[in-house]
């Protein structure tokens, strides 16, 4: 059985930092490229940041030179690093393998004065 599982969001200041992580069990998770989404209130499901099995990154433009995303294999876990949080990045945060068949069930991240 998958599962993904979560952890890290909560309630930041604006310029704050977060650091999420996403365990894997029950997958190949070194040979699976690995997604962070988030979705806000009212508003669709975005990809923020993908990583390759090979350690490739990439990031939605919002987001590009705030977030890290990383992975320990090791420890089948997928990072992602938020730094210079703004109040947009408000929203439920969930990790996803490449082909979104498996999803943990999300983490709250507020970025709120």
């Amino acid at each position: 059985q998958v599962q993904l599982v979560e952890s890290g969001g909560g309630l930041v200041q604006p310029g704050g930092s977060l650091r999420l992580s996403c365990a894997a069990s029950g997958i190949s998770f070194s040979i699976n490229a690995m997604r962070w989404y988030r979705q806000a209130p009212g508003k669709e499901r975005e990809l923020v940041a993908t990583i390759t099995s090979g350690g490739n990154t990439g990031y939605t433009n919002s987001v590009k030179g705030r977030f890290t995303i990383s992975r320990d294999n090791a420890k089948n876990t997928v990072y992602l690093q938020m730094n210079n949080l703004k109040p947009e990045d408000t929203a439920v945060y969930y990790c996803s393998n490449l082909a979104g068949s498996y999803w943990g069930q999300g983490t709250q991240v507020t970025v709120s004065s």
